[in-house]
């Protein structure tokens, strides 16, 4: 912004200097004003170009898997009740030799619970576990996907998917028959 303002400043100055002189070498001070902007207008564009560059290059992530291994990236709970709450154990390892920070982690929905150490430093080697919970609100297939966060802008998206099934509401009716037999027979 600051050479905004010097551009703006300057384009004013010369523009009130060329009002006071008026006449006298107006042709000199056009030359001038022109010049000045140009080469103002040149070293701005310079400017914000070198700028933009080095915003490109800073928000460029880290690939990820070169730094951590993930094991049950992609779980399969299978068949579970229908309203049943269940949870894995997702291992999370830094293969690198650079310290990996865990920062965060972003669920799809509501029916997802995170368990994790925020702001975890993993150093090289090390190995870490989040837990994912699973509240079984989901009526027959689902697929849910989890973000996980890490430092210098790396994240890995994980899933899991099962099925839910519904239980009867009530029990299979008496069998008369089988009655009979407990009570001892028939008189």
């Amino acid at each position: 912004m600051n050479l905004v303002n010097l551009l703006y400043n300057s384009i004013e100055k010369t523009i009130i200097l060329q009002f006071k002189l008026k006449n006298k070498n107006q042709d000199t001070i056009m030359k001038k004003f022109t010049l000045i902007a140009a080469v103002l207008f040149m070293a701005f564009s310079a400017n914000a170009q070198e700028a933009s560059t080095t915003t490109q290059t800073q928000q460029q992530p880290k690939d990820v898997a070169k730094y951590v291994e993930f094991k049950n990236a992609e779980y399969d709970f299978g068949k579970i009740p229908f309203g049943k709450p269940a949870e894995y154990e997702l291992m999370v390892k830094n293969i690198s030799n650079d310290t990996v920070t865990l920062d965060r982690i972003q669920v799809g929905c509501g029916c997802t619970t995170p368990k994790y150490e925020a702001g975890k430093k993993l150093l090289p080697g090390e190995s870490t576990k989040v837990t994912l919970g699973f509240n079984g609100s989901s009526d027959g297939v689902f697929t849910k996907f989890v973000t996980i966060f890490f430092n210098d802008g790396m994240s890995k998206q994980v899933s899991f998917k099962g099925e839910t099934y519904k239980t009867p509401e009530t029990s299979a009716p008496a069998n008369g028959s089988i009655q009979k037999m407990k009570s001892g027979g028939s008189k």
